[in-house]
């Protein structure tokens, strides 16, 4: 008996821990509170968290080929998830906003702006081009874009751009709103916008065609990406097919969201994950991410010039595409400084801006870098 409790003890997985499992599973326990008790992005770091969790715990071989995260994951490696997600995304998004006020995709451009600045920081501090191109994507503040690039560049840093990409979109009402203040007076944070043209249902249904057909013309590595974020809306705009729609939204996207966060967390392990080019990573995404709302600031500070105060700058900080956050904190911003302003909608077009944005952005630097 005594043999066999000895044997069973030596098997166990205590016996196999090891400093780093322990540091990781102690970072995976944080997370997971931070994501229940702080309620910061639960719906993606609590998957995410629970995935570095299951990853850490020696012996169990989730991510060994025959496990089975190994073969979840695969929809990660093959992009498929990300891909997903965009068609959630779609059938969720009102490209009114945009639509009504076209010039809101040069907001959407320049919030990527910390894009090519992190990209060339990264380069300096010795990261390979794919690497510094997969860095630099954080700074679009779009998840799945950031994955599914990482996967095709840089797949041995998934763990560390994910979960920085995510907890950034996460920390966006913390992050954003200094800047804000810092590159907007009072009197240009007061300024009331005009309610925008009201926008036809066939100008809503021929836009996600047009878009797909452009971009995938222009671009066709991102077609997996722009394709299914068309889709999506044109599911919700079309008037015909709800209860697709209504699938995508919800169901679809609810169980993508678990497999995606779940497997992403499991590529966190500790050997890996815990090395200095991690926390520079982390650093960098932060680099990026700020300097893309202060890209995206500075252009509406331009259009609020160029119009004459007919634009609010502060709805340029909702240029990165993390949707629709960015555009809620404009909003609170806003009413912070003119309790009658209603900037959320007038936000949602740079929002939804920089969702195509980052995702071209993304084919562009597959393209340059993807061979």
């Amino acid at each position: 008996m005594l043999d066999t409790l000895v044997r069973f003890w030596n098997e166990s997985g205590f016996m196999s821990l090891d400093v780093r499992s322990v540091i990781m599973i102690v970072v995976a326990l944080v997370l997971i509170y931070l994501a229940i008790a702080k309620k910061f992005e639960p719906l993606l770091l609590l998957p995410i968290s629970f995935g570095m969790l299951l990853a850490n715990l020696p012996l169990a071989g989730l991510m060994e080929e025959g496990g089975l995260l190994y073969y979840l994951y695969q929809g990660v490696k093959l992009g498929i998830y990300p891909s997903l997600i965009f068609l959630g995304i779609g059938a969720m998004t009102d490209f009114g906003p945009l639509l009504s006020r076209p010039s809101n995709l040069i907001i959407g451009a320049g919030a990527q702006f910390g894009i090519v600045t992190a990209f060339v920081l990264a380069v300096a501090l010795g990261f390979t081009p794919k690497e510094a191109a997969s860095i630099g994507i954080i700074g679009g503040a779009d998840g799945p874009t950031a994955i599914y690039l990482t996967t095709k560049l840089a797949e041995h840093r998934l763990a560390a751009i994910s979960i920085a990409a995510y907890s950034y979109m996460a920390l966006i009402p913390l992050i954003q709103p200094p800047i804000m203040r810092l590159l907007t007076t009072k009197k240009e944070r007061e300024l009331p916008m005009k309610q925008g043209r009201v926008v036809s249902k066939t100008e809503k249904i021929c836009f996600p065609i047009v878009v797909t057909i452009l971009s995938i013309l222009l671009l066709p590595s991102v077609a997996p990406l722009i394709g299914m974020l068309m889709l999506g809306n044109l599911l919700r705009e079309s008037g015909v097919t709800a209860r697709l729609s209504d699938t995508v939204q919800n169901g679809l996207m609810n169980v993508v969201t678990v497999f995606l966060g779940t497997t992403v967390g499991a590529t966190a392990k500790g050997e890996t994950f815990l090395q200095l080019e991690t926390l520079k990573i982390i650093g960098l995404g932060l680099f990026a991410f700020m300097f893309s709302t202060v890209g995206g600031l500075l252009i509406a500070k331009f259009m609020c010039w160029v119009t004459k105060g007919k634009v609010n700058p502060l709805i340029g900080s909702a240029g990165v595409s993390a949707v629709p956050m960015a555009a809620r904190v404009s909003q609170i911003e806003g009413q912070k400084a003119n309790p009658a302003n209603y900037l959320l909608m007038h936000a949602m077009g740079p929002n939804v801006a920089g969702v195509i944005g980052s995702a071209v952005a993304a084919g562009i630097l597959l393209l340059l870098f993807g061979a």
